[in-house]
């Protein structure tokens, strides 16, 4: 199939810049994300995905997907409202005043879980909980993050790596009438959110591999030894909170996890082709207008600058994916208002043409659009809001 061709007859019609999600795509990333989950169940991380419409979507897919990972508590108490449950705050919540609407949500039925890596975060909730009169569950996050003489291999996120600074924590925790140990989550963000194949970078790789090999098996042993010594202190845990899309294969096989977390590989953005484990299908993006052409072999799009977050670097910015054979230029990049890009192969462009991009990362594509617009079976099937199109943005 040209895919190009594909695309440009399904949208011809829409007025550019915009954005995309091809179900199709999108549902064959569910089936093959179920299929890599073995017997653990796949928590959808909000934050890959920022559209109440595909998380639902996905919800409705598969039993195996089951519950959402959400990043601020003022979009959980969001997804509350739109109906969700089981709801996993990813992150340390701190500001009353959002924490006291998922209370609200909480005396009403559902399932939400609150993440703590500190005595002081499981006081604050405490505090909380007790203003509002109802007892709150929470999830205790530990650090996957591997230590080499000079090189930190991870991410820097709880200060619990151990038991020594575990138990003080679960033992606060199970000392409050507010409070309840519901969870454990250990994200290995070195294995899950870091990419082995890179371009023109065969010697990293060959040392990323190494050190992601020695970082699951740390993984599973931190993980495993937290959760025996949780369960001889007679505390049963609901679920134990593992991986990402990069590690489903590893995580998986770890007994005492019983659920991982997915996002990115839903939409598989540009990021995700530098992983040699799995590959999925490109199934969202973006689409800019040729507006000019300087030179035989360049173009100029309207728009187009959307890059993602973390360290500066191209590998953050997003791609020309269709049609074939088009390249940034290394000195402009993606352009805040323009775009121009080298044309190799003699591809035939005219003004008035979209381009394809891929963004970068997923979720945060959803933050520059107000709509996905859903193509399936080459034919616009849906207009699909993001939290941006209904006036939300949490972070």
């Amino acid at each position: 199939m040209d895919r190009y061709a594909y695309y440009k007859e399904a949208f011809g019609q829409l007025p550019m810049p915009f954005a995309f999600v091809d179900l199709d795509r999108l549902d064959h990333n569910a089936r093959e994300i179920a299929r890599a989950a073995g017997d653990k169940k796949i928590r959808i991380a909000s934050k890959s995905l920022r559209c109440v419409d595909v998380m639902r979507r996905l919800l409705d897919a598969d039993p195996v997907f089951q519950g959402i990972m959400c990043f601020t508590a003022a979009e959980a108490a969001f997804l509350a409202d739109q109906g969700f449950d089981d709801l996993l705050l990813g992150y340390p919540q701190y500001h009353p005043r959002h924490i006291a609407e998922l209370a609200d949500w909480i005396k009403e039925g559902r399932t939400v879980a609150f993440m703590v890596d500190s005595v002081e975060h499981v006081e604050q909730l405490e505090r909380l909980a007790k203003e509002r009169g109802t007892v709150f569950a929470v999830c205790i996050d530990i650090d996957m993050s591997v230590q080499y003489p000079g090189l930190r291999f991870g991410v820097w996120r709880s200060p619990i790596q151990v038991w020594e600074q575990l138990k003080p924590v679960v033992e606060r925790i199970v000392q409050s009438d507010w409070l309840k140990l519901d969870g454990l989550m250990g994200y290995e963000a070195q294995v899950a959110g870091v990419g082995d194949r890179m371009p023109a970078s065969t010697l990293k790789n060959k040392l990323v591999r190494a050190l992601k090999k020695r970082s699951i098996a740390e993984a599973a042993r931190r993980r495993g030894d937290a959760v025996e010594r949780i369960a001889a202190m007679n505390v049963p845990l609901r679920f134990v909170n593992a991986g990402g899309t990069g590690s489903l294969d590893s995580s998986r096989n770890e007994p005492w996890v019983t659920e991982m977390t997915a996002g990115s590989g839903f939409y598989s953005p540009v990021l995700f082709d530098y992983y040699s484990n799995f590959k999925y299908e490109p199934a969202a993006g973006f689409a800019v207008e040729i507006v000019r052409k300087p030179r035989q072999d360049i173009v100029t799009c309207m728009g187009g600058g959307y890059t993602s977050s973390g360290s500066a670097g191209s590998e953050k910015l997003p791609q020309p994916y269709l049609p074939e054979g088009l390249k940034l230029f290394g000195r402009e990049g993606v352009g805040e208002v323009q775009t121009p890009l080298l044309c190799r192969g003699g591809i035939p462009l005219a003004i008035g043409d979209p381009v394809f991009f891929r963004h970068a990362k997923a979720g945060e594509l959803s933050e520059r659009f107000l709509t996905l617009h859903a193509v399936s079976q080459g034919q616009i099937v849906g207009e699909y809001a993001t939290y941006r199109g209904m006036g939300e943005c949490f972070l």
